[in-house]
């Protein structure tokens, strides 16, 4: 009797034990961004063509359309309690996407639009004390989130459904194939780090030597309201010795420093963001001997918005002004006497050094239920060239031709919701 009754309580204990152990589950979800959208004035210049990494400087003036300009469909899936994996789709407008200008968007040769794989990861949680390893496709550290608060620009900022945050507009890589380590230096998660080594590439499979470094630091602070974050960034992009007997020394590569501050409260949040970006060898310059040679330039961009609400959850605003110079080292390379310009031509087309920007946003946001926005907003960008037109900055070297200024505007009603959240 002993026995059986030893034997029951062994079935009982072992049965409770299973009702503990971890069920592996899932969740599909999704967004949208849509907008209906007007085209109310244009830059002449160059038929538009400044700005290129900008999502309406091709359109003529006067353009209106209904049109999607992301749309997300991810599956999260909870493996065990130490390992989980991030599957997305996505399908986004067509502008010159992908990382330093490279690529053509996301739309078929017939128009429509072509889902890819953004991101296919799975990571192992705890590797050690407060850190967690990933490989595969993810988020860059610039734009990955760490722990249960907000700390990278975009998140603070919100409004990624309006636009890119300004690192973003110049392709810095938000997401990329490699590998990373993410983690806290403390258990509340007010302190931590993101580094990470990958292709450089996105979503296309590696195709040289080199591969892009990734690293960023943050703090939280006043009970996680204040935060700030510094991000660094770098990549070889072409490194050869003599390129041809005409040409010089082709070292090519890139580095970004960032910093984000921001003060957020579920009411009203400020922020501010500013990098520098220095593209070693991006300026391809021909001498008037015919000869080419590779400079230097850096640019500069900074950015500031405010967001809050107006009425409880369902009415809210928000404001953001952006200034970005990419024309930093130009004037050393133009005066050049001995390298005596004749024309130059930037590599990435993002950073061109002739076209200096400034941009605004502003809206609402209407939110009629939770995960459903409808947001009046108006989208403005001004160019103005970087060159004088006179002294040792002649108009022959500015691709553009002219140093007027020129405003692309457009006024949209955009609609964001979300599913499976």
């Amino acid at each position: 009797m002993g026995l059986i009754s030893s034997l029951l309580a062994c079935a009982v204990n072992g049965h409770a034990q299973d009702t503990t152990q971890f069920t592996p589950s899932g969740k599909l979800w999704g967004y949208v961004f849509a907008d209906l959208a007007y085209k109310g004035s244009g830059d002449t210049m160059n038929n538009g063509g400044r700005g290129g990494s900008d999502q309406y400087t091709k359109d003529p003036v006067n353009t209106n359309l209904f049109q999607f300009r992301r749309i997300y469909l991810g599956y999260d899936y909870n493996i065990s309690k130490k390992f989980s994996a991030e599957f997305l789709l996505a399908a986004e407008d067509d502008i010159a996407a992908g990382v330093l200008g490279q690529g053509n968007g996301d739309v078929l040769v017939d128009n429509k639009f072509s889902p890819y794989i953004k991101l296919a990861n799975v990571r192992w949680k705890s590797v050690y004390k407060n850190a967690d390893l990933v490989f595969g496709q993810m988020n860059t550290p610039g734009f990955a989130k760490t722990g249960k608060n907000n700390q990278t620009a975009e998140e603070v900022w919100g409004y990624r459904s309006i636009e890119r945050t300004i690192a973003d507009i110049r392709r810095t890589p938000s997401f990329d194939f490699g590998a990373a380590l993410q983690g806290t230096f403390d258990n509340k998660g007010n302190f931590g780090y993101i580094v990470m080594a990958a292709n450089g590439q996105s979503a296309r499979p590696e195709n040289d030597m080199f591969k892009a470094f990734y690293g960023d630091v943050f703090a939280k602070f006043l009970n996680k309201k204040l935060v700030m974050d510094l991000y660094q960034d770098y990549q070889k992009l072409n490194w050869a010795n003599v390129v041809a007997q005409k040409q010089g020394q082709f070292h090519h590569d890139r580095t970004m420093t960032k910093f984000f501050i921001a003060y957020t409260t579920p009411k009203f949040t400020v922020g501010a963001e500013a990098f520098m970006n220095t593209l070693m060898g991006d300026l391809q310059v021909t001498s008037h001997d015919t000869k080419t040679y590779y400079r230097t330039t850096k640019a500069m961009g900074a950015s500031v918005f405010v967001r809050g609400r107006v009425y409880k959850d369902k009415l809210g605003f928000f404001a953001r002004y952006d200034t970005y110079d990419p024309s930093g080292n130009l004037d050393n390379v133009t005066s050049d006497v001995v390298l005596s310009p004749a024309k130059y031509v930037a590599l990435t087309p993002q950073y061109d050094p002739t076209t200096k920007e400034s941009f605004a946003t502003f809206g609402f946001d209407y939110t009629p239920i939770k995960n459903v926005h409808v947001m009046p907003n108006v989208w403005v960008n001004t160019y103005d060239c970087t060159l004088s037109g006179s002294g040792s900055q002649p108009y022959s070297l500015n691709p553009n031709g002219t140093s007027s200024k020129g405003t692309d505007a457009v006024y949209r009603l955009t609609l964001y919701w979300i599913y499976g959240k």
